[in-house]
Order: structure tokens, then C-alpha cells, then sequence
């Protein structure tokens, strides 16, 4: 943090996503976090999430094995392992701490023993903030999303930031919305309860796949 802020901890990280912000880095070897606060924030709307034939070809395939919270900090290191990334060693040990504390997730896609995609986020109330994620094979981000998306469904959650858009999200159903609509969307799914781990073990991919059919 800058001179004079408040040392970032998880306490205070879990106070920032309440109000609608939170940090960045410039660079893996840069100590210095801040804050961000989108004008247009990006978001996936639960009953949206599009599942391409594609995708659907690669979730029946049966390829990969999905798991949930087996390996979350090999997850955030597989988002942090690129040329440019905002993950520094504060923010690192700092969602690491809320994942012991029971506020940060992860979905991850194995091949065998391999762990080649994932992403995780952080949960509070009704409200799941997505993080980051990461991809080492085709698809396997995506999938990661699906199960992710599915989870929060069947969790009661009606909230999944995902602080930014890309291509990538765009093409699956993510949208913008102004900071202000945010910031309502946010205070009524705090007030909403929900679990992560109340939807039980790892649905078949045809489940996830029906699910999300009926609803988008």
C-alpha cells in the first residue's frame, strides 16, 4: 500500500469487496497494492452463462476431472504464472489467508494429475467476486467457469463480479454495468444468503450442461 494507508489485510480486504472495490498490483515483483473501482464493472448474470456446442462437446467428453477448493493456491499461481500479471506476493498470501478462512474459492480442472486450468474468487453473503483465471490446455478456463457458474446457482448466489469484461467472458455471457447499478446489485447480494459448499460433490458435466440449458 501507499505511505500512509492502512496496512492491507484480510480483515480489510473483505471490508473493500462490501463497499465495491478491490486491489491490484502493477507487476508480480512490484510491492506496491491500490484499489480499483470500475466506472463499468463487468459481471456474469447467473442465468445467462452460454454454454457453446463447443464447450458442451467438451464437458461430454469427460476428458478432465473438476474438483473444488483440493488446490487453491496452485490455482492462484497458475493465474499469477504469465508475463503480466497483477498478482504480487501480498495479494498471493493474502487470498490464501481467506481461503483457510472459508471466504475464497477455487474450481479447478485436472488431466490425470495435472492441474491445467482453474479460477477462484471470493464469496461473501450472496456475492461471489471472481479473481482470476487460467487456462494450459483448450477449454479448460472455460469449463472451470461452467462448474463455477453452476456452483453459484445451486449455492443461492445472485452475484458474480467478474470486476472487468474480455472477449473471452463477453463470449460466455458476461456484460458491463455501470458502477451505480453495481453498487445496488452488490448491498441486495450481501443481504442474501448462500453457501459454497451447501450444493455438495461434483455434478456430471450432462448436469451442469441441462442446468445451465434451462436456464440461459
Amino acid at each position: 500500500m501507499k505511505d500512509g494507508a492502512p496496512t492491507l489485510t484480510a480483515d480489510l480486504l473483505l471490508q473493500a469487496y462490501q463497499v465495491g472495490v478491490f486491489p491490484m498490483s502493477e507487476g508480480r515483483d512490484d510491492p506496491e497494492v491500490f484499489w480499483v473501482d470500475p466506472r463499468m464493472r463487468g459481471i456474469m448474470p447467473l442465468d445467462a452463462f452460454h454454454i457453446s456446442r463447443s464447450l458442451a462437446r467438451s464437458l461430454r467428453r469427460g476428458r478432465y476431472t473438476v474438483t473444488y477448493n483440493t488446490a487453491f493456491k496452485a490455482v492462484v499461481q497458475g493465474c499469477a504464472d504469465r508475463d503480466e500479471t497483477w498478482i504480487n506476493s501480498t495479494i498471493f498470501d493474502l487470498y490464501g489467508a481467506l481461503h483457510d478462512r472459508g471466504y475464497a474459492h477455487s474450481v479447478e480442472v485436472w488431466d490425470d494429475n495435472r492441474l491445467v486450468g482453474g479460477v477462484y474468487g471470493v464469496a461473501i453473503g450472496g456475492a461471489f467476486f471472481g479473481e482470476s483465471m487460467f487456462s494450459r490446455v483448450t477449454d479448460a478456463s472455460k469449463i472451470a467457469l461452467a462448474y463455477l457458474v453452476d456452483r453459484l446457482r445451486l449455492g443461492g448466489y445472485q452475484l458474480f463480479d467478474t470486476q472487468f469484461i474480455t472477449p473471452h467472458l463477453a463470449s460466455l455471457g458476461a456484460v458491463e454495468v455501470p458502477r451505480d447499478h453495481y453498487r445496488a446489485m452488490l448491498v441486495e447480494a450481501l443481504n442474501t444468503e448462500a453457501s459454497f459448499d451447501s450444493p455438495g460433490p461434483v455434478p456430471p458435466a450432462q448436469d451442469v450442461i441441462q442446468r445451465n440449458a434451462q436456464t440461459s
